[in-house]
């Protein structure tokens, strides 16, 4: 896989995030389709998304950038691992940090919260959303790793051969 760096040389309209990620998962690098969740501290649609078969793909969740709870803790990302799920991009928070560290699974947020979010049963899945500066849409792929995040239109992806 190129790494984000090449990736943004090559293509240089290429949608770059935000600086604003650390790395949470076991996978610094990791790539695929994204799958988009537009909530504010309410994982249901989180939870819900990587219960399902992840097919590689990456799930994209804009937060709104809370840091009062976190989105996702151990129990779901174990989910997203059993599920196929290539990593998690969360403008949020995350919780569980040592355990999420040593899952098979690539996980970006913006910071570490040990509260837990409410499940009331919100936020909107499958929707064009704006990530960390940048619109982001479903099918879009995602590339991340130690330099940031980068989304590419399907072409951009099938050109790097990454689809």
């Amino acid at each position: 896989m190129p790494g984000t760096c090449d990736l943004s040389d090559r293509f240089p309209d290429a949608r770059v995030a935000a600086p604003v990620f650390r790395d949470f998962g076991g996978r610094r690098a990791f790539s695929g389709r994204a799958v988009t969740v537009k909530c504010f501290e309410d994982n249901s649609r989180i939870k819900e998304l990587l219960a399902t078969a992840g097919e590689g793909r990456v799930l994209v969740v804009d937060g709104g950038g809370s840091l009062r709870c976190a989105l996702m803790g151990d129990m779901i990302a174990a989910d997203a691992v059993a599920n196929g799920w290539a990593g998690v991009v969360i403008e949020g928070c995350v919780r569980d940090t040592a355990i999420l560290a040593t899952l098979d699974i690539g996980i970006k947020a913006l910071a570490a919260n040990p509260r837990r979010s409410t499940r009331r049963g919100e936020g909107s899945a499958h929707i064009d959303i704006s990530f960390a500066g940048t619109p982001v849409s479903e099918g879009d792929w995602v590339v991340a790793d130690e330099d940031g995040v980068v989304f590419l239109s399907a072409e951009q992806a099938t050109e790097a051969e990454l689809a």
